[in-house]
């Protein structure tokens, strides 16, 4: 599993808006991304879950819960996943 800290809307460290990004090769279970989310500590982190012949399969968590879909961090996953 490896991670990234990612500041969205910008081209500048330490500015713009940070999300976690976690890319993962095989499913996890909600506990422990959630656990991850926990530990980030940051606002919401994103799960990009890479699938054989399937598009990425995306989850996001704040440190509390689940969310249905998080701008800044959709941005960031994309651009760790594409770069």
């Amino acid at each position: 599993m490896k991670f990234w800290q990612v500041d969205a809307f910008t081209k500048q460290a330490f500015k713009g808006n940070p999300a976690a990004v976690v890319i993962l090769h095989e499913n996890i279970s909600d506990e422990l991304m959630q656990n991850i989310a926990i530990e980030m500590n940051l606002s919401e982190t994103a799960f990009v879950l890479l699938r054989e012949h399937e598009n990425p399969l995306l989850r996001w968590f704040t440190a509390v819960m689940e969310i249905d879909l998080c701008g800044h961090a959709t941005m960031a996953s994309a651009h760790t996943y594409l770069t």
